[in-house]
């Protein structure tokens, strides 16, 4: 093992539909009869518990790919992210078949509402004890899903951030300044539940929201789940800088993904936080074989899934663009702005770059989509190059992305890649079975040993390295934390 080399977080992005993003469903490879099978979900979980896997991260939303408000022929006839199942239900069961992986399910801000946000998340903490995060999202699909709840449209890019930021202040409230630890008492002889003194009501009126009344969930093991983040526009890591403790990115180069690295944990620092309270993790499609011309061929066939018209379709459906009767030759920059998606469009537009044309950003969005860096080839050669991403931009972690759909591709990294990774002091020692002694399970994840109770480490242990599995005390939410005062200040960014 390399001695000093910082060990990484190791997670997994899925999504429940047909396809995970472009359509792979017709593929040998693909997962198209058996998505919506829970049976699925079940037997990936236990593979990447198995493997050592930090967490099993679910991309989630009410919308799908449309245009002009109509659903384009291609979403419903190529699976193009539709149908698709609700993430969050699966997870309960997910984590009865699991010890230590940790889950993520994506649920926005913009058509749901504090107190029920709080109520789910704190539940799946029991449930799952201590092991859930939630991906704050500000919406997705936005113009799809306003409809669909019959709201007016949720405003504009930095204003559903702003609302973004109060919302998660509500919630904050509601998880660490609920109840005082202790205030659960499960007192039968004296017949006494919960002691009514050390319980908090909460109380906001703010610019969006209201809430007035007890939390009825008593605190988890976390008390407040992981929170994560993944747009990387300037106001997106604003919001990650105040709120986030894990931030999820998709590389395109090592330079730019050590820049945003950089800005965050920068960002981080001036709201009173450490540089390391952020884990930043990026997106990466592994593609491997036993030789370099296996890989690039697999690679090839990966491609060749994938066509222009329907690249256009989902690439609308983020940002509002349709590119589908544009000109291939017409700069990016010549069309209209666009107030969705603004992550995805900053990819293809970088100071100093020339200026792609909506040919380049088509033919690349059909191979990435909205993914991060690719890695192709042998076994070494993907470990060279995983290497030379975490070294170079200084990322906390990796998030494998699905080749074909199927978990063949978590298979392959298993056995030819995560043994080289954890000889170069990138992965703990040991990521094989839980082995349990007189102090508990001990398991080894991204940041070394950890020893725990029954239900192993915390998601946020796993993460940060830090004992206890709550809220760190420099987060901005620790203000709300009792016993004292839990009152929400508003905070401008």
């Amino acid at each position: 093992m390399t001695p000093g080399r910082k060990r990484i977080a190791l997670g997994v992005f899925e999504m429940i539909n047909p396809s995970n993003g472009m359509p792979t469903w017709t593929h040998p490879g693909g997962r198209g009869d058996d998505w919506d099978d829970l049976g699925y979900w079940i037997r990936l979980a236990r593979t990447l518990d198995r493997a050592g896997f930090d967490f099993l991260f679910f991309a989630d939303t009410y919308g799908y790919p449309t245009i002009g408000g109509s659903l384009p022929v291609e979403v419903a006839a190529h699976g193009l992210q539709f149908p698709a199942l609700d993430a969050m239900l699966a997870i309960p069961a997910l984590a009865t078949a699991t010890e230590r992986l940790g889950f993520v399910v994506t649920s926005p801000t913009t058509v749901e509402h504090p107190y029920a946000t709080a109520r789910r998340f704190a539940s799946l903490d029991h449930y799952t004890r201590g092991r859930i995060g939630w991906n704050v999202v500000t919406g997705s699909s936005q113009s799809t899903t306003d409809g669909l709840f019959g709201v007016a449209a949720s405003g504009t890019h930095d204003s559903r951030y702003d609302v973004a930021d109060e919302f998660v202040d509500v919630c904050l409230q509601l998880w660490q300044g609920g109840w005082e630890d202790g205030a659960e008492l499960r007192d039968r002889g004296a017949n006494v539940y919960a002691d009514p003194a050390r319980l908090h009501r909460t109380e906001h009126s703010g610019n969006a929201f209201r809430v007035s009344g007890q939390f009825a969930v008593a605190p988890s093991a976390q008390r407040t789940p992981v929170l994560f983040q993944a747009g990387t526009s300037a106001r997106g890591r604003a919001f990650a800088a105040r709120n986030a403790e894990a931030v999820l990115i998709q590389g395109q180069t090592i330079a730019q993904a050590g820049a945003h690295v950089a800005d965050i944990r920068a960002q981080a620092v001036r709201h009173g936080r450490r540089p390391d309270d952020v884990k930043v993790i990026t997106g990466v499609t592994v593609t491997v074989a036993e030789n370099p011309a296996a890989a690039r061929e697999k690679r090839a066939e990966l491609d060749a899934c994938f066509a222009v018209r329907d690249a256009a379709v989902v690439f609308a459906g983020f940002t509002g663009l349709d590119l589908r009767e544009v000109d291939p030759t017409t700069p990016l920059t010549a069309l209209p702005p666009s107030d969705s998606g603004q992550t995805l469009v900053n990819r293809f537009v970088r100071p100093g770059e020339p200026v792609p044309t909506v040919g380049h950003v088509l033919d690349d969005f059909r191979r990435k989509a909205i993914r991060g860096f690719q890695v192709t080839g042998s076994p070494p050669e993907v470990a060279d190059e995983l290497t030379a991403i975490v070294t170079g931009s200084d990322v906390d972690g990796l998030m494998l992305e699905p080749t074909f759909g199927g978990q063949e591709c978590y298979e392959e990294f298993i056995e030819l890649v995560q043994p080289l990774l954890r000889d170069r002091g990138l992965l703990g020692e040991s990521s094989g079975p839980t082995t349990t002694g007189a102090s508990g399970p001990t398991t080894t994840g991204a940041s070394g040993p950890t020893t725990t109770g029954a239900s192993g480490p915390t998601l946020r242990e796993r993460l940060s390295g830090r004992p206890g599995g709550r809220l760190a005390p420099t987060h901005p939410g620790s203000r709300f934390s009792v016993p004292g005062p839990a009152k929400i200040e508003e905070t401008s960014v």
